[in-house]
């Protein structure tokens, strides 16, 4: 049989391109939960995950179809700027009032651009009241946030969005 380098199989995600199995080590070692933020081409998911022998637990979750009880327009973007703060900052709110204060943020193998997405998601978490280690050059500006730069109608759905939030 050939054992060399070359001849192994890869893990089933590795081949697939899915996980990266170093920086997945590296996370779980510091024993803290991971806010775990995924988009999709239609919605972005927000996830606390908890680390177990048997799997991954979830411990809160918010989608982009979660969003419509928060008052999120039913014809706006489920994967926008302002879209991603909501489910942050709702996932947030969920993880604390359920006694989880601190987590890594875990984008997996999406880019880390400086004030995308995903670093919207973050924004929202870190707003919300999650500690979570960052820098604050990569957060995105206000008006992004607020969505001016998409339409005004936004910016009223954001605050009507926090608001719901807040008092559920």
């Amino acid at each position: 049989m050939a054992h060399g380098k070359s001849q192994r199989l890869r893990f089933k995600r590795r081949r697939n391109g899915k996980t990266d199995y170093r920086r997945r080590m590296r996370m779980l070692r510091g024993g803290v939960p991971r806010a775990v933020v995924r988009l999709s081409n239609t919605q972005v998911t927000c996830q606390l995950v908890e680390f177990g022998m048997e799997g991954d637990r979830i411990l809160a979750s918010v989608n982009g179809k979660s969003l419509a009880k928060y008052g999120w327009p039913a014809g706006a973007s489920r994967k926008s700027v302002p879209a991603c703060y909501v489910a942050g900052y709702a996932l947030a709110k969920s993880a604390t009032a359920d006694g989880h204060g601190e987590a890594i943020l875990d984008i997996g193998l999406a880019a880390s651009s400086p004030g995308s997405r995903v670093f919207a998601a973050l924004r929202g978490m870190v707003d919300a009241g999650l500690d979570i280690p960052h820098g604050e050059g990569v957060l995105p500006d206000d008006d992004r946030i607020n969505g001016t730069h998409i339409d005004e109608s936004i910016a009223a759905a954001v605050e009507a969005a926090r608001k719901a939030i807040e008092e559920a």
